[in-house]
C-alpha cells in the first residue's frame, strides 16, 4: 500500500456530524420503528435531511450542491444510519446513482442531472444488478441497441435500492454482446421514460423502509445524450464507482453498530439483577470492550478509505473493499450481541437493537458481498 498522510477530521467535520446528528435525534428516530413496521419509505426524514442539505451532501457547488467531501458525507451517512438505516440510503444511494456522473459525465448531462438531486427535487438510483447477473456482473443481459441516434434498452435490473421513488437510474446494459465486460456501457435512465417500470416492492428482513424493486425496460428509447462517458467503458465504471461508495455503505454498517451499542449501554446502567446493573458484571464489561474497540477499528478504517476516495488514490480499491468488508462484519457482530445484552427484550420489536440486527445484515451482502471483497481484497494484495 501507499504511504498516505496521516488525517483526522477537522472541525468542519465535527460540525457537520454534530448538526446531523441533533437533527436524526429530533426528526429521524422518532420515526425508525413505524418505518421499518410499516415497511414505508421515511418521508419525514427525507423532508428533513432535505431541509438541511444533508440528503446529497456529495453533490459539488457547481451543480448547486453543498460539495461535501468524501469524509463528510461518511460522517453524514454514518449518523443517519444511527438512527435509522432506511432514512442513511437516501444520502447513501444518491451518492451511488451519481458517482458514474462525476466521475465521467459530461457538463451537460451532469448539469442537468445533478442539479436538480442537489436541490432535494429528485433522487437518484444504480441499476447493475440483474435476475442471473449479481456478484457476476459482467455476465448482465439488459441490452442497449442503437437507434438512429439514440439507444434502444431492454432488460431487467434487480434489487434496486429505492427504485419507484427515484426519478433517475444510472443503468448498465451492454452494447456489444460479443466483447463481453468491454461492451457495456451506462446511460441514465428516467421515471418517466415510456418504457420504463417497476416491480412489486421486496418483503425482506431489514431496512425495510427504503423501497427494493426491479426495474423493467421495455423498448426504453434514450438520445444519445444520455450515455455516461465513453461507450464500452461502463463496466470499468461501475467497478470505479463502487470503489467510492463501498465507503458509504461501511459508514452505514458503523452508524448501525453505533446505534446498537449506545442502547446496549444504556440498558445494562439501568437494568438490574442479583442487586446490582449488570453492567458491573465483568461479563458484559467485557462483551462492551470487544463491541466498541470493533466499533472504533471499523471507524477508522472506514475514515481512512474516505480519505482516499476523495482523493482517488491508487489503493482506493484495497481500503474501499477492506473498509465494507471489516465495517459490515462487524455491525453484524456488534448488533447481535447488543440483542444478547438485552436478552428477552432484545428480541422483541419494543426495543431496537433486533431492528438494527436485522438491518445489519444487508450490508454484508450489497455493492459486493464480502466474500467478493475478499476476492478483491486478495488480488490487490497479490498484485
Amino acid at each position: 500500500m501507499n504511504d498516505v498522510p496521516l488525517f483526522a477530521p477537522t472541525d468542519e467535520h465535527e460540525a457537520v456530524r454534530a448538526a446531523c446528528r441533533d437533527l436524526c435525534r429530533a426528526k429521524v428516530a422518532p420515526h425508525a420503528a413505524d418505518v421499518d413496521r410499516s415497511a414505508s419509505f421515511p418521508q419525514a426524514a427525507y423532508d428533513a435531511l432535505r431541509a438541511a442539505d444533508f440528503h446529497a451532501p456529495h453533490i459539488p457547488e457547481t451543480f448547486g450542491g453543498v460539495g461535501a467531501d468524501a469524509l463528510a458525507t461518511a460522517i453524514v451517512i454514518e449518523e443517519v444510519a444511527r438512527a435509522c438505516a432506511s432514512s442513511s440510503l437516501i444520502p447513501a444511494v444518491n451518492k451511488l446513482g451519481t458517482m458514474p456522473l462525476l466521475l465521467a459525465g459530461s457538463e451537460e448531462l451532469n448539469k442537468r442531472y445533478l442539479t436538480p438531486v442537489a436541490a432535494g427535487e429528485a433522487m437518484f438510483s444504480y441499476c447493475l444488478s440483474e435476475p442471473d447477473a449479481g456478484s457476476d456482473a459482467a455476465a448482465m443481459r439488459t441490452r442497449a441497441v442503437r437507434d438512429g441516434d439514440g439507444w434502444r434498452l431492454n432488460g431487467v435490473k434487480r434489487w434496486i435500492t429505492n427504485a419507484g421513488v427515484s426519478d433517475y437510474y444510472t443503468v448498465f446494459a451492454s452494447t456489444e454482446p460479443d466483447r463481453g465486460a468491454r461492451g457495456i456501457s451506462a446511460f441514465v435512465v428516467e421515471k418517466t421514460d415510456a418504457g420504463v417500470s417497476f416491480g412489486a416492492p421486496e418483503k425482506k428482513l431489514g431496512i425495510k423502509g427504503s423501497p427494493t424493486c426491479e426495474v423493467y425496460l421495455d423498448d426504453v428509447r434514450l438520445p444519445g445524450s444520455r450515455l455516461v462517458g465513453v461507450e464500452g467503458e461502463g463496466f470499468k465504471l461501475a467497478l470505479r464507482t463502487l470503489d467510492h461508495t463501498r465507503v458509504t455503505i461501511a459508514a452505514q454498517a458503523v452508524g448501525i453498530a453505533q446505534g446498537a451499542l449506545d442502547y446496549a449501554v444504556g440498558y445494562v446502567k439501568d437494568r438490574r439483577q442479583f442487586g446490582q446493573s449488570i453492567a458491573d458484571f465483568q461479563g458484559v464489561q467485557f462483551m462492551l470492550a470487544d463491541m466498541a474497540t470493533k466499533l472504533e477499528a471499523a471507524r477508522q478504517l472506514t475514515y481512512a478509505a474516505a480519505a482516499r476516495s476523495e482523493r482517488s488514490d491508487p489503493d482506493l480499491t484495497f481500503f474501499g473493499a477492506a473498509a465494507k468488508c471489516f465495517a459490515s462484519d462487524m455491525a453484524m457482530e456488534v448488533t447481535t450481541d447488543a440483542v444478547q445484552l438485552l436478552g428477552g427484550y432484545g428480541y422483541v420489536q419494543d426495543y431496537p437493537v433486533e431492528r438494527m440486527m436485522r438491518d445489519a445484515k444487508i450490508t454484508q451482502i450489497y455493492e459486493g458481498t464480502n466474500q467478493i471483497q475478499r476476492v478483491v481484497l486478495a488480488r490487490q494484495v497479490l498484485k
